[in-house]
């Protein structure tokens, strides 16, 4: 597999209209541009990727593919649609670089290529084209992509490659059957002997996570599987902080994170979302580890205090000195759920801000403060927006 520089790129010159609103609502507009169906931030939560899906009376050759965007300001960035790269079904930013990991459908289009569901492309936004391909035994669930390391995860196993000079296969893991393609790792780079670059992904006992450290077992160090028995139930969501020294955790039924110390394998605190089932969407640390932030299926987005334990809400039964867990439960400290109740990811932004971008195409940015108070402070439909590639916005 041929090599790849990844390099910001400057604003393209071109402009393209976007299709005609005609008696849509402007958050129908995502329409005309086909459905989204996945989203994921980039790995400084300064931007995020969209895939959309074909959808019948769609506007000709502009739909589907994928769109960037920055996310503060809120911008498009690009727009690929599936006439240049065909059915995608995942998108990974490599931080603000040109570089993008796609993982294709294999499905036909209507107006472009077809790439098998086996392989993970890479997509030049400077060269406006595919530049590496990475096959896979299986169909490819997800990717996650490092400044040194991609990672292509399948339902039996996980291939970790060199990327993006030298592209080859540095190993690969069997794992136990993962139908969600369940996966995160640091997002840093290892730059000493001494740091930690954990690779997560669920063990082969019910509820459990599986760590690796990529530093060492890129170096051929022989070491002992390390697992985390995390929860009695399935595995559902993962987090890891900037620096890979916490891990968060959630099981299919979605009322308690558990955050971990990922070398010593403790668990430091048990956090409630509530008490109800939810599925979990997304699980961010705080660049700073001052915070954690999750969304579910119901559009509601929780925010807990990770270094002051106390600011985060306590169960009334509590008071009362009552025994159990749930009585000694911490609660979020503020929580915000968006107008039209659809899911999210959420990410923290500067200055007690947090956003969160939503599968209608709606934006929305909160303030909050340590006492449980948030205040909506911005919204807006990011599949309305049709501008100029503006890497440079993005790489501010």
């Amino acid at each position: 597999m041929a090599s790849t520089t990844p390099r910001h790129l400057a604003p393209s010159p071109h402009a393209v209209s976007p299709p005609s609103a005609g008696g849509h609502s402007r958050l129908g507009l995502a329409d005309g541009w086909g459905v989204i169906t996945s989203l994921r931030f980039n790995q400084d939560f300064g931007g995020f990727s969209a895939t959309l899906q074909d959808t019948p009376g769609g506007v000709g050759p502009v739909r589907g593919g994928f769109r960037l965007f920055n996310v503060d300001p809120i911008r498009e960035l690009a727009h690929v649609p599936s006439a240049q790269v065909g059915s995608i079904v995942r998108a990974e930013m490599l931080h603000r670089t040109n570089l993008i990991a796609l993982i294709p459908s294999g499905l036909p289009t209507p107006h472009g290529p077809v790439f098998a569901e086996n392989t993970v492309m890479i997509y030049d936004c400077e060269k406006k084209t595919m530049r590496v391909e990475f096959t896979l035994p299986e169909k490819v669930l997800s990717v996650r992509v490092k400044r040194d390391k991609l990672i292509a995860v399948c339902r039996f196993s996980i291939t970790v490659f060199s990327f993006p000079n030298r592209c080859q296969t540095l190993f690969t893991i069997s794992t136990r059957d993962n139908p969600r393609g369940l996966c995160e790792v640091s997002p840093m780079r290892s730059l000493s002997s001494s740091d930690l670059e954990f690779m997560a992904f669920p063990g082969y006992k019910t509820g459990s996570v599986q760590l690796i450290d990529l530093a060492t077992t890129e170096q051929h160090v022989s070491s002992a599987p390390v697992t985390i028995n995390a929860h009695q139930s399935q595995l559902w969501c993962l987090a890891i902080n900037q620096q890979g020294t916490m891990i968060a955790t959630a099981s299919e039924k979605g009322t308690l994170i558990r955050i971990w110390d990922a070398a010593k394998r403790q668990m430091l605190v048990e956090l409630r979302r509530g008490t109800d089932q939810a599925r979990l969407y997304c699980i961010n640390f705080s660049v700073s580890n001052e915070w954690l932030c999750c969304s579910s299926d119901k559009g509601t987005v929780h925010i807990f205090a990770l270094q002051n334990y106390s600011l985060n809400k306590r169960s009334n039964f509590s008071k009362f000195g009552l025994p159990g867990a749930y009585a000694g439960s911490q609660w979020s400290l503020a929580s915000f759920t968006v107008p039209q109740e659809v899911a999210c990811i959420c990410a923290f932004g500067p200055q007690d801000t947090i956003f969160a971008a939503c599968l209608d195409g709606s934006f929305h940015k909160y303030i909050f403060t340590a006492d449980g108070k948030c205040d909506q402070v911005a919204y807006d439909v990011f599949t309305d927006m049709w501008e100029d590639s503006a890497w440079d916005a993005l790489r501010r």
